[in-house]
């Protein structure tokens, strides 16, 4: 693609893939930045991040992986590729003014989420958490700080009941990375309009900490099934069952009222094992045990029984909001 304008591409994790690859499709990729290699599963072996793995296979010609990013020598190198665009999508990282003024057409951010709602690492999840029933992508040049720039392009999508994490991130993708590409053309030629965001409006979508996926069953049933989807695939979504830690996947909320105290197992129903919440139950269609697998709640019932009446609530429990 000789001639072709020139971008730099920040990214990590399996949810920026697309992204580069529609950016590969219209522009020359001249380099791909990354976080470092990590250990990750059971094993803890060193893993690659999705981005890196993907920019191999796109022939991408530099792949940095820098430890830290305010350095005089990831500055000079990312200055030597001669960019006309940084574009970054979950990095990870934030980045400094020196390198934010690097590329000839400044450096755009697509987030996971409507602006100002929502700033911060994990847009994708609090949206869930919190209720919303819709969430978004947005194209934004950014600035110094945390997600605070102006924005060139929105993308608004419902929030389904079944939403985890995981299915709303493939879904923010599969909208995102068309709007990056419908808007580059205007950001590369400097006819973009920019709309500054209203920080009164704004909120804050901070890291998930292993805490954030213990769930209280004395709240509402459909606050319990949005923090269990948001907490989907991790931190994941665990109570107590015998003074252990149980994962509960894929809830439903059933019809009330829950005829139980709340974080009381109400029975197994074709929905998955039944819970009382605050109004009404919730039914987790699948289960995992403690070293074992993830299986559907009624394969775990037939080797683990779990009877009406235990109480599955964890007391010291106490996620943000």
């Amino acid at each position: 693609m000789a001639g072709s304008p020139r971008a730099v591409f920040f990214g990590s994790p399996a949810f920026a893939v697309p992204f580069l690859e529609a950016v590969a499709q219209v522009m020359t990729v001249v380099g791909v930045v990354s976080q470092p290699d990590r250990p990750a599963g059971r094993g803890k072996q060193l893993t690659e991040p999705a981005v890196k793995v993907a920019a191999r296979r796109l022939n991408v010609p530099v792949i940095l992986q820098p430890e830290k990013v305010r350095t005089p020598d990831f500055a000079a190198t990312l200055r030597a590729l001669d960019a006309d665009v940084f574009v970054v999508v979950a990095y990870g990282r934030i980045l400094p003014q020196a390198l934010l003024d690097l590329p000839r057409r400044g450096c755009w951010n697509v987030h996971g989420s409507l602006l100002p709602k929502l700033r911060g690492a994990a847009p994708i999840q609090w949206a869930i958490i919190r209720g919303d029933g819709a969430t978004g992508v947005a194209v934004m040049r950014m600035e110094a700080g945390l997600d605070t720039g102006p924005v060139a392009a929105v993308r608004e999508l419902p929030i389904g009941d079944d939403d985890t994490t995981a299915t709303l991130a493939l879904a923010l993708a599969a909208v995102g990375a068309p709007l990056l590409v419908e808007t580059l053309p205007a950001i590369l030629d400097g006819s973009v309009r920019l709309t500054p965001q209203d920080d009164a409006a704004a909120t804050l979508a901070p890291p998930l900490v292993k805490e954030d996926g213990r769930l209280r069953f004395d709240v509402p049933a459909r606050a319990v099934s949005a923090r269990a989807r948001g907490c989907d695939p991790w931190p994941g979504a665990t109570a107590l069952l015998d003074g252990e830690p149980v994962r509960l996947f894929a809830p439903r909320v059933l019809p009330g009222p829950a005829g139980a105290p709340a974080g009381a197992v109400v029975g197994l129903r074709p929905e998955g094992l039944a819970v009382a919440c605050a109004d009404a139950p919730v039914a987790f269609a699948e289960l995992q045990l403690p070293g074992r697998r993830r299986l559907t709640a009624a394969a775990v019932l037939a080797g683990r029984p779990i009877p009406p009446g235990t109480s599955l609530q964890d007391p010291a429990a106490r996620p943000r909001s």
